[in-house]
C-alpha cells in the first residue's frame, strides 16, 4: 500500500488524584474546550468530552502518528498545568498517573457519544469505581484490583 490509513475510536477514562481538589461546575465549558485543543495539538480529532467533578471521560479520533499513552500523557501534562492557573482552588491539582483506554467500533460510536453526554445523570446511581470495573470486565482487561485505587 501507498498509504497509511486508520480510523481508530478511543474512549478514555480517567480519575484525579484522592487528594485534589474536584472540578468545579463552572470550570468545565473552558477545561473541555482546552482538552479538545490538546487533542488536535496532537494530530488526533476530539468527539466528545464530558465527566464529573473526580473524572473524565474523552471520546476522539487517535492520529495514527500517536501513541496512546503519549497522547495520555500530553492530556494530562498540559491540562494539570493549566488548570492550576485557573485560581488557588487547583493549586494541588492533579490526575492520577493511570487511565483506561478502550476502543470503540464505527457501530458503537453514537451510543458511546450519547454514554458520555449523559455522564452527571448516570453518575446518579452508579460510582465511578462501578463504573470502571464495568468497563474493564466488558473489554477483558486483566487487573488487580489492590492497584486499581492507589495514586
Amino acid at each position: 500500500m501507498s498509504q497509511s490509513l486508520s480510523k481508530l475510536y478511543v474512549h478514555l477514562v480517567f480519575h484525579i488524584k484522592d487528594q485534589s481538589p474536584t472540578i468545579r461546575e463552572e470550570d468545565t465549558p473552558d477545561l473541555f474546550a482546552y482538552l479538545g485543543s490538546i487533542i488536535k495539538d496532537n494530530q488526533s480529532i476530539p468527539i466528545i468530552i464530558n465527566g464529573t467533578s473526580d473524572h473524565l471521560h474523552i471520546f476522539f479520533v487517535l492520529s495514527k502518528n500517536v501513541a496512546l499513552a503519549s497522547i495520555v500523557e500530553e492530556i494530562k501534562k498540559h491540562s494539570s498545568r493549566w488548570i492550576k492557573t485557573r485560581d488557588a482552588h487547583y493549586s494541588l491539582f492533579a490526575w492520577q498517573g493511570g487511565y483506561g483506554g478502550f476502543s470503540v467500533s464505527s457501530s458503537l460510536h453514537d451510543k458511546t457519544k450519547k454514554y458520555i453526554e449523559n455522564q452527571k445523570e448516570h453518575h446518579k446511581t452508579m460510582t465511578f469505581r462501578d463504573e470502571y470495573l464495568m468497563f474493564l470486565k466488558e473489554y477483558g482487561v486483566d487487573y488487580d484490583e489492590r492497584f486499581l485505587w492507589t495514586d
